[in-house]
C-alpha cells in the first residue's frame, strides 16, 4: 500500500474538511491532493531520483511528501540546523536529486553535481498551477517512501530507509480512518527531518484531523498557536514540555480546547509529567516510544495508565509512570541478553522488535535479521504485566569494574532532589575501574553541594552507583529534537578535571 492512498481516501471521503493550516486560511484535503498532484507533475520534469526537502514546517512539506510518493521517489528531509559544511556533505549524498529549499536557505548551499536546487516558492507556485494539476501522471509502483538521516552523534549520519509498506502499516494499525472530529486540530512542532514530523503528516491525513504546523518552536509561540487555533491534540519532546508549562503558569492559561498531549523522543523526567498532569488536569497524556527505524511508535503509555500510576499506592503500579507503556498489538517486543537469549520479566537487556512497520535498514546496510527481528540498541526491561521500561542507549551504559550501570537510574534519583533542575550521568575514563560515574547538574536557586548530592544518591542506591565526579552547569547540551548530546558532554567533561564529591 502506498502512502499516497491515505490522502486519496481522505480527499474522496471528506474533500471539504480542513487538512492543513489555520481556521481562517487552512486548505482542505481535496486541495492538498490537488497540490500534491500539481507538485508531482512539475517535479517530474526536474529530474533526480530523490526529492530532498530543506526548510521549515508548513503546507509545502506535506505537499512534497505526497508529490514524491506519486512519483515513486524517496522523500529526504534534511536538517537545516546542521553547519553549512555538514549540510552540503549530506546534500551531496542524495544525488541525483531535486532539492526543494526554503528561499532564505538557498544561499547556504554550494553547487553539487547531480543535485538540482529549486526554491520553495517555485515549488508552491507549481503546486497551484492549473496546468500541472491537470497533467496526467504515469503510474508507478513505489518502494522507498522516506529517507531519514540519523543525527550522526557516533559518526557520519546514516540514511534510514522507510518503505511505503512500513509507514502505511504503522498508520493503519494505530489510527482509525476519519475518526477525528471536524473540530479537532493537531499542533506539530517537530521538524520534517524527524520521524515524528513524517508520521504526523500521515496519521493526520488518515484520521481526518487538521494539522497546524509551527515553523519553529518557542514555548510562547506554541502556547499562542494552541490557543488561537483551538488545538485539541499535540506532540512534544520532554525538553519542550517544561518550558511550555512555565509559560502556561505565567499567563494563567490552561488551553481548555486541548484534549490530548503526547510526548516522546527522549526520557521524560517524572517531576515534569507530574507537574503537567497537575496544571492540565483536563488533558489526556500519552507517552509514545519509537525509533526512526520502526516508522515511529512501538509502545504506548496511555491516559488511563498515567492516571492509575499517579493515584496508586502500589509501588509496582506507581513506577509505570516511568515506563513507555505496552507494545502496540501489531508488534512483538522481546528483551534479550548478550547471546541473543530471551530474558524473563524484570531482567534488563536489549530491546528487540518485530512487525510490518519495522524497517531496520539503511542505505547500503540491512541490520534487520532474516526472521524480522530488529535490535534497537536500546536497553530496557519489561515488568510482569508487559510494561516496557527503557533505560537508554546501550552505548551509554557505564561499565565500572565489570558492572553495567544505567545512567537513567541515577538521573531519576537526582531529579527527585528539590534543587536539581536537570541532570546527565555518564561514564568517564578511569585507570582503576575502566569508567567512573560522573554527573553534570543544572541546579535551581540555592545550588546543592556535590557532597549533598552524593549523599542523596547513596541513600537510595548503592555506593558504586554514586557519582564520583560532579560538574555544575548553566544548561545541558540538547539537539533540536530534545535528545541529550551525551557524547558531546562526555568529550567536554573528559577534557576537564571537575570537582569530586
Amino acid at each position: 500500500m502506498q502512502t499516497t492512498l491515505l490522502l486519496d481516501m481522505a480527499a474522496e471521503a471528506a474533500p471539504d474538511r480542513l487538512a492543513l493550516g489555520g481556521l481562517a486560511d487552512g486548505i482542505s484535503f481535496a486541495e492538498l491532493q490537488a497540490r500534491a498532484r500539481g507538485g508531482a507533475a512539475w517535479l517530474a520534469g526536474q529530474g533526480g531520483e530523490t526529492v530532498v526537502f530543506l526548510g521549515l514546517n508548513g503546507p509545502a512539506m506535506p505537499a512534497a511528501v505526497f508529490a514524491a510518493g506519486l512519483l515513486g521517489k524517496p522523500f529526504a528531509p534534511l536538517n537545516y540546523r546542521l553547519t553549512d559544511a555538514d549540510l552540503n556533505k549530506l546534500l551531496a549524498r542524495t544525488a541525483p536529486s531535486i532539492a526543494i529549499v526554503d528561499d532564505d536557505m538557498a544561499g547556504r548551499l554550494k553547487p553539487v553535481p547531480g543535485v538540482t536546487v529549486v526554491s520553495r516558492s517555485a515549488f508552491e507556485a507549481a503546486c497551484l498551477d492549473p496546468v500541472n494539476r491537470a497533467a496526467e501522471l504515469d503510474f508507478v509502483d513505489p518502494d522507498i517512501a522516506v529517507l531519514l538521516f540519523t543525527s550522526g552523534t557516533t559518526g557520519e549520519p546514516k540514511a534510514a530507509i522507510l518503505r511505503h509498506r512500513n509507514l502505511t502499516s504503522y498508520v493503519i494499525s494505530t489510527v482509525e480512518f476519519l475518526a477525528s472530529g471536524e473540530d479537532e486540530a493537531a499542533l506539530v512542532s517537530v521538524p520534517a527531518y524527524h520521524i515524528a514530523g513524517i508520521s504526523a503528516v500521515l496519521t493526520g491525513v488518515y484520521s481526518g484531523r487538521r494539522t497546524v504546523h509551527l515553523a519553529a518552536f518557542t514555548p510562547e509561540a506554541w502556547v499562542e498557536a494552541a490557543a488561537t487555533e483551538q488545538v485539541t491534540h499535540a506532540m512534544v519532546v520532554p525538553t519542550m514540555l517544561g518550558r511550555i508549562l512555565d509559560v502556561l503558569e505565567a499567563r494563567g492559561e490552561r488551553l481548555p480546547k486541548l484534549k490530548a498531549l503526547s510526548y516522546g523522543g527522549g526520557r521524560m523526567p517524572q517531576p515534569v509529567i507530574e507537574r503537567a498532569m497537575r496544571i492540565l488536569r483536563h488533558v489526556d497524556f500519552v507517552n509514545a516510544y519509537g525509533l526512526t527505524e520502526t516508522s515511529s511508535t512501538i509502545a504506548v503509555l496511555g491516559p488511563e495508565d498515567h492516571r492509575q500510576a499517579i493515584a496508586s499506592s502500589d509501588e509496582a503500579v506507581r513506577r509505570r509512570i516511568a515506563s513507555v507503556g505496552r507494545p502496540l498489538p501489531s508488534l512483538e517486543v522481546e528483551i534479550r541478553g548478550p547471546e541473543g537469549e530471551v530474558l524473563p520479566a524484570g531482567q534488563s537487556g536489549e530491546i528487540y522488535v518485530r512487525g510490518e512497520q519495522v524497517s531496520g535498514e539503511y542505505v547500503h546496510k540491512k541490520v534487520i535479521q532474516d526472521d524480522g527481528w530488529f535490535a534497537t540498541n536500546d536497553g530496557g526491561w519489561m515488568d510482569a504485566d508487559g510494561y516496557l521500561f527503557v533505560e537508554g542507549r546501550l552505548d551509554d551504559v557505564i561499565v565500572r569494574g565489570g558492572e553495567n550501570i544505567s545512567p537513567g537510574e541515577i538521573e531519576d534519583v537526582l531529579r527527585e532532589h528539590p534543587q536539581v533542575a536537570d541532570v546527565a550521568v555518564l561514564g568517564l575514563p578511569d585507570n582503576d575501574w575502566g569508567e567512573k560515574v560522573a554527573a553534570a547538574v543544572v541546579a535551581k536557586e540555592g545550588a546543592p553541594s556535590a557532597e549533598e548530592l552524593a549523599a542523596f544518591v547513596k541513600a537510595k542506591l548503592r555506593s558504586t552507583k554514586t557519582p564520583e565526579v560532579w560538574e555544575f552547569r548553566e544548561a545541558l547540551p540538547y539537539n533540536d529534537t530534545g535528545k541529550l548530546l551525551r557524547r558531546q558532554l562526555k568529550a567536554e567533561m573528559s577534557g576537564k578535571q571537575p570537582a569530586a564529591a
